[in-house]
């Protein structure tokens, strides 16, 4: 069937496009860029903000490009001094009932509120007047709500809403009272949040930010010639991101300079989260293959992602007895610094300062969880800096990131194998976990090492694998409406799997809510720019000699020395935990 085509003209330039298609969509053919504040291309329209308006011939009123279609022979002007006057006036209203901290605020310099006043020529305060003033909501763990930053473009609300399904947000209130925030206003905290970040991530302010904790590690370093051993271990996806916050191309692999630049920073020993991944995958794998073997509590759902064991402790709570118990990369990589690895130092725990460089701002709640807590009580992860937060502390340390040579991680806990790398990736559990089971299924190191079929980024995957005569019926999911469509359909009885892999976050965590906010020619859940940051750490992969997480060595060696046998009786005290059904605070 043809597709229609239709007929406009957009400032005298004439243009043929598809039906369907939005003024702001067609002058973009055109290379006509018509400013946005509430428009994002992965969410439902809004219009709300109107700083998109166009004159459209035959209406003596302004209308949306972000939201009005094109019509045969239609007839627009995207500038003119009337319509730049409109645009002009709707930003300095937005920034007339906006705080005025911009120096000191952390969207300085990329804020598209900030970007839009500079580009529309926005030079003084021309309506002064009342001005609302909001609490900050700084009760979650992960999440601060700043609402006096609110421009009221629900970017949040749409993200929370349709690509997470939690339906946290909404707004409340009318006309110059209207606010965002969870249900009643109640405190984040006491919310159905799961603390992903997606908001922080689309927020065009910095109404959404994550928790601070640069504060902490700075204190912790400058003790450490005194009191504190301070520890720092990196997660698999940082590798592949955190050039961006230096102007380096999507997807460079830095792995090398950020390992120097830790050591400048000052911390005593760095190590790589890439290390307790492959245990993560050999305390999973034998998990699988014994829920296999016994047909109970099949599928095996993953337990990486905190935002989405968040969100199945409140929202599937039926089915924890589904989810493995093991830690995630980060709380394992943790308990052996604490344990094992002050152990071999002669360090008491206590002196020991635990931080882990995440892509989440979920593993802030994560770290923050009384089960992942030592013996004393004190938490087994100090603090958790996103990868934001860890590429300002480097700039405001004066390193010059792109040009320091390349370092190598510190041992017992740095070396690893690709299976680890791939964890950034969505998909990434999953064909790491078959790559170690396929060997313990078939007995043969030549065994499938590539499982494609789990690659990329489309929100759902499933397919069926045969590895060696038996057939692994498996499920990818990535971003959390995902999973709710997979979880309903294995609740149903419609989908029998065997293992299932879910990611809180749209592309997995190279997606994460703590990521870089995107370059100039991507947004926040761009696909693209996923697949661009994913194809590094595949490529990393590709280039190292241990491709299998039961490979490691000094796994092998961590094993034989402290640990004994996986999924044992120290493994299930060390490495493993437990979940539990979570109401928000009043519900009951």
């Amino acid at each position: 069937m043809n597709e229609q085509m239709i007929n406009i003209l957009i400032d005298d330039e004439s243009l043929r496009v598809p039906a369907k298609t939005t003024i702001l969509q067609a002058a973009a053919k055109l290379g006509i860029h018509i400013p946005t504040l509430c428009y994002h291309p992965r969410l439902s329209l809004e219009g709300s903000c109107r700083v998109c308006v166009v004159q459209v011939k035959g209406f003596n009123h302004f209308l949306t490009a972000c939201s009005t279609e094109v019509w045969e022979g239609m007839e627009v002007e995207t500038n003119s001094p009337m319509i730049r006057q409109a645009r002009r006036d709707i930003v300095e209203l937005l920034l007339d009932n906006h705080p005025k901290d911009c120096l000191t605020c952390e969207r300085d310099g990329i804020c598209e509120l900030q970007k839009q006043a500079y580009r529309l020529g926005v030079r003084r305060h021309m309506f002064e007047g009342k001005r609302k003033h909001i609490p900050i909501d700084n009760s979650s763990l992960s999440v601060v709500r700043t609402g006096e930053k609110c421009i009221l473009c629900n970017r949040c609300v749409r993200v929370c809403k349709e690509v997470q399904g939690v339906h946290n947000l909404s707004q409340q209130g009318r006309g110059f009272n209207t606010i965002i925030g969870p249900a009643f206003l109640d405190p984040m905290d006491e919310s159905i949040c799961i603390q992903c970040g997606q908001c922080v991530a689309v927020c065009p302010t910095a109404a959404f930010l994550e928790q601070d904790h640069t504060e902490r590690v700075w204190e912790a370093l400058a003790l450490v010639r005194n009191k504190k051993h301070v520890v720092v271990h990196v997660a698999p996806a940082i590798r592949a991101t955190i050039g961006e916050c230096f102007g380096m191309p999507v997807g460079a692999p830095v792995r090398g300079q950020l390992v120097t630049a830790l050591r400048r920073l000052g911390f005593d020993a760095v190590f790589d989260t890439n290390f307790s991944a492959d245990l993560t995958i050999i305390e999973e794998a034998t998990e699988f293959l014994s829920r296999m073997k016994s047909g109970e509590n099949l599928p095996l759902l993953t337990s990486c992602s905190p935002g989405w064991i968040n969100f199945l402790e409140k929202f599937y709570p039926e089915m924890i007895p589904n989810t493995s118990t093991c830690k995630s990369p980060m709380q394992m990589m943790s308990t052996l610094v604490k344990t094992y690895y002050a152990e071999k130092k002669g360090l008491d725990p206590k002196d020991v300062f635990v931080v882990a460089i995440m892509p989440c701002v979920a593993k802030k709640y994560e770290a923050g969880r009384h089960e992942h807590t030592m013996p004393d009580g004190t938490p087994t992860t100090d603090a958790v800096l996103t990868t934001r937060e860890l590429a300002w502390m480097i700039k405001s340390y004066g390193i010059d990131f792109e040009n320091l040579p390349k370092g190598q991680c510190d041992k017992p806990l740095g070396l690893s194998s690709g299976a680890s790398d791939i964890f950034g990736a969505t998909g990434g559990v999953m064909e790491a976990a078959l790559r170690t089971a396929a060997v313990k299924l078939t007995g043969k190191e030549t065994s499938p090492l590539l499982f494609e079929e789990v690659r990329g980024v489309t929100g759902l995957k499933e397919t069926t694998i045969n590895i060696g005569g038996t057939e692994i019926n498996i499920a990818v999911a990535n971003g959390l409406q995902n999973a709710k469509t997979l979880l309903d359909s294995i609740k149903s009885g419609e989908k029998k799997y065997h293992l299932v892999e879910i990611m809180a976050c749209p592309g997995g965590c190279v997606m994460g809510g703590g990521q870089p906010y995107p370059p100039l020619d991507h947004s926040a859940l761009d696909s693209e720019l996923a697949l661009r940051r994913a194809q590094a750490l595949y490529t990393i992969d590709d280039n190292k000699q241990l491709r299998r997480s039961h490979e490691n060595p000094d796994i092998e060696h961590l094993y034989a020395e402290f640990i004994g046998e996986p999924n044992g009786e120290k493994a299930h005290k060390l490495l493993h935990t437990h979940y539990q059904a979570r109401l928000p605070r009043g519900v009951r």
